[in-house]
């Protein structure tokens, strides 16, 4: 049996690729022996070191847009849109608070810290409070306020949090990135993928189309979005470069919705055939 130390991106909804990754993992006999991750990658491995990720996806199972709609605390600051409080509150019925140090593997989670520009690794203390901090996405979440820190998403600076994995136990590092390059110089593809994105887009970027007049494809939102994709992939591709993991799985970032949560089934079995796949080349 191979022990692993394995490394999740940040990614949002398209994390939950991620646990379609450590299943096919487990059922190949693999033995996680540490994670490191951000943002979601961050939560979906915290439940699965506190050993309840099938619970968590059972519970992501029932998500829908009411649902959604009834965790979005929305807060009336100028520096977020969402306090957060909700979505931790209800993962705690599932999944209880316990401190890091306790976990059964070993666990880090990376923030950064807005003020100094400087990664905040968690490796001990409250599990929620490291995954609160991971995944804070600047203004859309609160941000975290701790020693005198203002927290925010892991992914700002270090979407795959490499450097971590390759120190912790495992003798096989893996990692899971779920910001990888956009799938389709050919126009085919991408029209197909931009139909099936409208068809199944998830209730905030509803929202958002809704007040942005229909077939203006360049505006502030979509050109800070496309600098943001950039500068991630640019960033998990340095860190792959840097690091060089076993194995990698690479999920293109327009393969799903960063916002598609209530899609678990098939983003997670998405995430299993593309760890199959790169297993079977090893």
């Amino acid at each position: 049996m191979k022990n692993v130390a394995l490394v999740l991106s940040s990614g949002g909804a398209r994390g939950l690729a991620h646990i379609g990754a450590i299943e096919e993992l487990e059922r190949q006999g693999y033995s996680i022996r540490s994670i490191a991750g951000c943002s979601m990658g961050a939560l979906v491995g915290g439940m699965y070191a506190a050993g309840r990720l099938a619970e968590f996806k059972e519970w992501m199972q029932t998500i829908d847009r009411r649902k959604m709609l009834s965790l979005i605390d929305l807060s009336l600051s100028i520096n977020h849109l969402v306090k957060g409080d909700r979505v931790i509150d209800a993962l705690k019925e599932i999944v209880p608070d316990v401190n890091i140090e306790d976990l059964p593997i070993e666990y880090q989670a990376v923030a950064t810290d807005w003020q100094n520009g400087r990664e905040v690794v968690f490796a001990k203390g409250s599990l929620y409070e490291a995954i609160r901090a991971s995944i804070s996405l600047p203004l859309f979440f609160s941000p975290v306020r701790r020693e005198g820190m203002i927290l925010v998403d892991g992914g700002v600076l270090n979407p795959l949090p490499l450097k971590q994995g390759s120190k912790m136990a495992g003798n096989m590092l893996v990692t899971v990135n779920v910001s990888g390059s956009y799938l389709g110089s050919d126009p085919k593809v991408r029209q197909l993928l931009e139909a099936r994105r409208k068809r199944s887009r998830s209730l905030p970027m509803n929202i958002l189309a809704s007040l942005i007049p229909e077939g203006l494809d360049v505006n502030y939102f979509s050109m800070t979005q496309r600098m943001c994709s950039l500068m991630i992939q640019q960033n998990a591709a340095l860190s792959i470069q840097l690091y060089k993991p076993d194995v990698v799985v690479d999920i293109p970032m327009n393969r799903f919705g960063s916002f598609d949560y209530d899609r678990v089934d098939k983003i997670s079995s998405f995430g299993r055939a593309k760890m199959r796949r790169a297993l079977q080349m090893m």
